[in-house]
């Protein structure tokens, strides 16, 4: 989606899509500046034991913006992504990306997944990637 297409976000799914009303009234809660972070996302996504994708969808389907994207990718105002090439990434953690390439891509929850295993945060996994010249891909919300 470019930046030409903000603010149409429900075009991205087909017109028989069918809103989740529990979930839009919890989104509705948390929407600040027109906008709701990636983590309240996810953790309405968590509340209420349902994919992070379904509430991705209905947010769409609001209209509304995700902001501060956990991997630094995006939503942080006129900076729009906040992430930076690591300084050095250990031979662990690249080799685990590496490993889990998708068509030489990350996805976002392989990204989380090596954060854990690691104890690492997010953000340094994505600046792994940065590092490493590897995208991340699929976004868990449907943001990118």
């Amino acid at each position: 989606m470019t930046h030409e297409d903000a603010g149409h976000y429900a075009l991205k799914h087909p017109p028989d899509t069918v809103m989740n009303q529990e979930i839009a009234d919890r989104v509705k809660t948390r929407i600040s500046d027109g906008k709701i972070p990636c983590a309240a996302a996810h953790k309405i996504a968590e509340e209420l034991g349902v994919e992070p994708r379904e509430v991705g969808v209905t947010i769409d389907l609001l209209e509304i913006r995700v902001s501060h994207c956990q991997l630094g990718l995006y939503g942080y105002g006129a900076k729009g992504r906040i992430v930076k090439p690591a300084e050095k990434v250990s031979p662990e953690v690249d080799a685990a990306i590496r490993k889990s390439l998708v068509n030489g891509k990350l996805t976002c929850l392989r990204s989380w997944e090596i954060a854990d295993q690691f104890g690492l945060s997010r953000m340094e996994i994505s600046s792994a990637c940065e590092k490493m010249g590897i995208k991340i891909s699929s976004c868990q919300l449907g943001s990118f």
